[in-house]
């Protein structure tokens, strides 16, 4: 695998339990280095989508991982702003 490109993760409009779990899977197998989280196509700005992104930061961070969420609108924005999750986005 190529370490000098970031792994890029697409986000669907959704975020259920399953597709989660499979996206920390996809983090655990890879080797360290960049992961930028498309999140775009998330139509519902909630809590849900929030811990969803919880997550995967953390699952990225427990395999060395620096990930960055990129094309966040504007109210997943204010929300990752209230909880302290603003630092990974893209801007």
């Amino acid at each position: 695998m190529d370490t000098s490109r970031p792994l890029v993760l697409t986000l669907p409009a959704r975020l259920g339990h399953g597709e989660v779990a499979l996206l920390c899977a996809e983090l655990g197998a890879a080797p360290p280095g960049d992961v930028v989280c498309e999140v775009g196509a998330l139509t519902h700005a909630d809590l849900a989508a929030v811990d969803a992104l919880a997550r995967l930061k953390l699952a990225a961070a427990r395999r060395g991982h620096r990930i960055r969420f990129h094309g966040a609108g504007p109210e997943l924005r204010a929300l990752l702003l209230l909880t302290g999750l603003d630092g990974t986005l893209d801007l």
